[in-house]
């Protein structure tokens, strides 16, 4: 049984395509909040963990941007994937282990079962958010279409189907982040002073 104390009193899901600027708008939101208050729980963390440790590999490199994790990103997905058909929150529950903090920002949702899984268990506090660009944009932060990678479940499995209650397009010509990002922060700031005053 969850340790009630331990319960969060917001979940942020945030989703989007690679290179669609997930992590900074994340980052960003903790920034602004402390990390006192709000911490980042990714989902591709402990999925890379039990990869790496499962097939020998070096899970610093694996975290890392370069050719490493990607020479494996296809195969990791495919285990990825015969894990969660197991126990579809298999890794929503490892990254959740430990956290304490009063805001939740999980980083990188990628399929339907990973939010509903956050719904299910905290069906009061989880709210949606989606994170978009133009492919343009993402070409130009260094994406590039790759077979089994951008046209798989892990990259589209919430492209639809999903009533998002943000969407926070991370572009240069849309409106600033910190505009886009107000309501959610008014929620997290109101969240948070139900624990530790920082209004």
């Amino acid at each position: 049984m969850e340790d009630r104390e331990s319960e969060p009193k917001l979940v942020l899901v945030f989703s989007g395509k690679r290179k669609s600027g997930k992590d900074y708008v994340t980052q960003l939101i903790q920034d602004r909040l402390g990390s006192e208050v709000c911490c980042i729980l990714r989902l591709s963390g402990p999925l890379k963990q039990q990869y790496a440790q499962e097939h020998g590999l070096d899970l610093n490199l694996l975290l890392g941007p370069g050719p490493y994790k990607e020479r494996y990103r296809a195969d990791m997905i495919h285990w990825g994937e015969s894990c969660r058909n197991k126990d579809p929150g298999f890794f929503c529950h490892l990254a959740t282990r430990g956290a304490r903090e009063p805001v939740w920002v999980v980083s990188d949702a990628r399929r339907l079962s990973d939010l509903r899984w956050f719904q299910s268990k905290f069906p009061h506090q989880t709210k949606s958010i989606r994170v978009q660009c133009s492919d343009t944009t993402r070409s130009q932060r260094g994406w590039d279409f790759t077979p089994g990678v951008d046209d798989a479940e892990s990259e589209c499995g919430l492209d639809s189907g999903v009533d998002f209650d943000w969407i926070i397009t991370n572009e240069a010509d849309a409106p600033p982040l910190d505009e886009q990002l107000k309501p959610v922060l008014k929620l997290a700031q109101e969240a948070a002073s139900s624990v530790i005053n920082i209004l």
